[in-house]
């Protein structure tokens, strides 16, 4: 496909890993139970290939060993990244056990030795615990509960890259006030252009500064329930 050729290019991606995505997009173009509602093979070339991709730009992420994809779902950002950098290790950590199938199938599809499926809640993956030099997280909640999730998963020095739209300044302001006290900094907002129609694209990045209190994570589903920081009435 001339679009991933363009983005090989781009982002120096071999032949393989070419070969791997164009693989992975006709699989989530023919499977009914890929879950995204964007699976012709040219539309998804820019809204999950082109879009994950940015990070690669991130020396974080490009020189990293261990690489968590959070939430994984249809398998964007991660399923791009392995196949950009074969030497990376990449999770696909994905709770629903439909999901984890497609995963399945798509990073066999890609024959992306690389790349694993955890089908696993965040908060209940113990395994990866204090283990990953970046943690990925795109299209999934607001950025304390991010922050929560991928703190503990981080090494110290490692950082959280979160895919996000236009946030306002209370989430913004909470991402800020979580992060403290999960042992994680604001490092940068990064505003990025993907492709042509992408609108108000965001990389957000928090790195691993402090250990993380031993209380984290939580329970499943108190990110969401209780989150670190609440948002008062005005």
């Amino acid at each position: 496909m001339k679009r991933l050729e363009e983005l090989g290019r781009r982002y120096g991606i071999a032949h393989a890993g070419l070969e791997a995505l164009d693989a992975i997009l006709v699989l989530q173009a023919e499977d009914p139970t890929a879950p995204t509602t964007v699976s012709e093979p040219g539309a998804a070339a820019d809204r999950h290939v082109a879009d994950s991709l940015v990070a690669v730009d991130l020396p974080a992420v490009r020189h990293a060993r261990r690489i968590a994809d959070l939430g994984s779902g249809a398998g964007w950002p991660g399923l791009a990244l392995a196949a950009a950098l074969p030497d990376a290790r990449v999770a696909l950590v994905e709770s629903a056990i439909r999901h984890s199938r497609y995963l399945e199938r798509a990073v066999a599809a890609g024959r992306l030795e690389n790349a694993e499926v955890v089908h696993a809640r965040a908060e209940e993956w113990f395994d990866g615990l204090n283990a990953h030099d970046v943690v990925t997280v795109r299209a999934l909640a607001a950025l304390p509960v991010l922050c929560e999730y991928a703190a503990p998963l981080l090494v110290d020095g490692g950082m959280l890259v979160a895919w996000k739209g236009a946030v306002d300044e209370d989430e913004a302001s909470e991402g800020v006030s979580a992060a403290a006290l999960l042992g994680l900094e604001p490092a940068e907002v990064l505003a990025v252009d993907p492709y042509p129609a992408a609108e108000r694209r965001t990389l957000h990045l928090y790195r691993k500064v402090a250990p993380t209190p031993e209380r984290f994570p939580r329970r499943a589903g108190m990110a969401l329930k209780r989150p670190l920081v609440r948002r008062t009435s005005r």
